[in-house]
């Protein structure tokens, strides 16, 4: 039974997408409709980045994590594109580790792809946006999650596809709002990361009436791991990383890094909940979600790929969704016009979770509810109950556009 509601979801799906299709078949008047020509050109540019080691064994770091997502994608959106004679060609850029990602971009605008699906680090991405040939280009970001990317070093021609790191740190501190868990004691890994996202954790307490009670650093290094004294080497070191705090109710951790976040639960010293980069985390995409017909994403992609969907290859997946939604409803296809459709009041993109997702207009950062949720299952969505905004839910997360500090070129 639950194979044949899988089917007939699919068939749903397929149907209504059709359906969509044929209605931007029609060009808008005064301009010419789409014609079947030269396959759509778009580039999923990645470059090998060190990936740090799991802890569990039960972790994986996927070979082709971004780009499974982006090749699904792709096929779905020729089955679009077929119904109204258009192509799409995805061409995958992956770069080694010390490769000059800006030359490269450089060979790739020369040939003009409609679009850049962004695999990168902060520092390459802005390399390439910043390229006087990439002036024009559309590029999306389905990597990073920095808040300056989407503040002081915005660019015109970058639109970010995962949830930023406030949009992450505003979807829990709602969540514990709602459970009147208002004591947090934040304990940062080293790094400028963890530093940035403590700095949004505190900038959350503020926003939805949390305190920081207490706030250490915390560098944990993790040289007994596997070996038989390891477990108590952590039991051990945890409980006296987090003694002698003052009453809390929720331990919020930043390590974005790994090394020591998973350790946490059950060996502080007090019987607390973790939430943050481990515990309870804020992610837009986990293996385990499956209402608003995410069930049959997570069963296509498995059949795709041959594991489970993870959040950069959502990230691929949607950014690709994107363009071929752009090209289908607005029948253009310039990197410059497609921009400014994604700007648009006009452009929406389903993406499983309930509601259009669409693009801000002051920082070009998607809109888009946000998971809450532990190892095996997700807990919760926000923005939660009861937040609300003159305009749009999901614009309290993150910054609002009375706080950015973004500015947009013409």
């Amino acid at each position: 039974m639950r194979r044949i509601l899988w089917l007939l979801g699919v068939m749903a799906i397929f149907l209504s997408t059709a359906v969509r299709c044929e209605d931007a078949a029609v060009a808008p008047p005064g301009e010419q409709s789409p014609r079947a020509g030269n396959p759509i050109d778009i580039v999923f540019l990645e470059k090998a980045y060190p990936e740090s080691e799991p802890l569990s064994l039960l972790q994986s770091n996927p070979a082709d994590n971004g780009i499974a997502g982006a090749k699904l994608a792709a096929q779905e959106i020729n089955i679009t594109g077929n119904l109204i004679g258009r192509q799409f060609a995805l061409n995958v850029e992956k770069l080694p580790m010390d490769a000059d990602v800006a030359t490269r971009a450089r060979q790739i605008l020369a040939r003009g792809p409609v679009a850049i699906v962004a695999n990168l680090d902060p520092g390459d991405l802005q390399a390439v946006a910043s390229l006087p040939e990439a002036k024009q280009a559309l590029i999306l970001d389905a990597r990073t999650i920095d808040d300056r990317l989407r503040q002081e070093d915005c660019r015109t021609n970058v639109f970010h596809i995962l949830p930023s790191r406030a949009m992450r740190t505003d979807a829990i501190a709602q969540f514990l709002a709602a459970k009147r868990w208002r004591r947090w004691f934040l304990l940062r890994g080293p790094g400028a990361n963890n530093e940035a996202y403590a700095t949004d954790v505190r900038r959350s307490a503020a926003r939805f009436g949390g305190k920081v009670v207490e706030e250490r650093s915390y560098d944990y290094q993790p040289g007994a791991r596997r070996v038989d004294t390891g477990y108590q080497q952590i039991q051990s070191q945890m409980p006296l990383a987090t003694q002698s705090v003052p009453a809390y109710d929720v331990l919020f951790v930043a390590d974005e890094s790994g090394l020591f976040g998973d350790y946490l639960p059950y060996n502080t010293y007090e019987a607390r909940p973790i939430v943050g980069t481990q515990g309870l985390v804020a992610t837009a995409w986990h293996a385990s979600f499956q209402e608003y017909s995410a069930l049959q994403m997570q069963h296509r992609f498995k059949l795709f790929a041959h594991r489970e969907m993870t959040e950069r290859d959502y990230a691929a997946w949607l950014a690709l969704r994107i363009v071929g939604e752009a090209i289908v409803r607005s029948g253009k296809s310039e990197p410059r016009e497609l921009s400014a459709f994604l700007r648009s009041d006009q452009f929406e993109v389903a993406g499983f979770k309930g509601q259009a997702l669409t693009f801000r207009s002051w920082d070009q950062q998607l809109r888009q509810p946000v998971l809450l949720a532990q190892a095996l299952m997700v807990v919760s969505l926000s923005p939660q109950e009861g937040f609300l905004h003159q305009k749009f839910l999901t614009d309290t997360l993150g910054f609002d556009e009375p706080e950015t500090k973004c500015v947009l070129a013409p």
